[in-house]
């Protein structure tokens, strides 16, 4: 089923598609975190591992150019961005949040792929541990819907 109403129950099958995915490396225990619940629940979407292209970058701001790269090769259906961000006592939180966002965004219009945007923006490292596992899960549940709905619209 591509889709469903609000309350219903949606059946994804993601056996035919190729996923990519780019991992910030910056506070690193959080986005490992956010990478092991986003594949453990493309496994559980059918996606084969096999067909799972994984990256990693530096951070949050690296992460738009290489999802820009992968988008380019033409051969995924979907893209997933995994970072963390956390609220430190400069500007630089805002810039990064900012900018990662945009960009990750940017990449999705232009270049006509659906991209689910799991780059947490956190005031503090306890709320950052708190949304990993649901973020990473998440995040994976709509690259898989959103490459189907793609799909299913051409």
């Amino acid at each position: 089923m591509l889709g469903a109403d609000k309350g219903q129950t949606l059946s994804l099958d993601g056996s035919a598609l190729r996923i990519g995915i780019v991992q910030a490396r910056f506070n690193e225990g959080v986005t490992q975190a956010l990478a092991d619940a986003c594949l453990g629940e493309l496994a559980a979407l059918g996606v084969p591992a096999a067909q799972i292209v994984h990256h990693t970058v530096p951070g949050a701001l690296e992460v738009p150019l290489a999802l820009q790269w992968l988008a380019r090769r033409g051969e995924c259906h979907a893209l997933i961005a995994l970072g963390c961000i956390i609220r430190g006592e400069t500007y630089h939180f805002e810039l990064v949040a900012n900018e990662s966002g945009a960009g990750v965004t940017r990449v999705a219009l232009d270049l006509d792929i659906p991209v689910a945007n799991a780059i947490l923006t956190t005031e503090n490292l306890a709320q950052a541990q708190a949304r990993q596992t649901d973020k990473g899960r998440d995040a994976a549940r709509v690259a898989v819907e959103m490459a189907l709905l793609k799909a299913g619209l051409r």
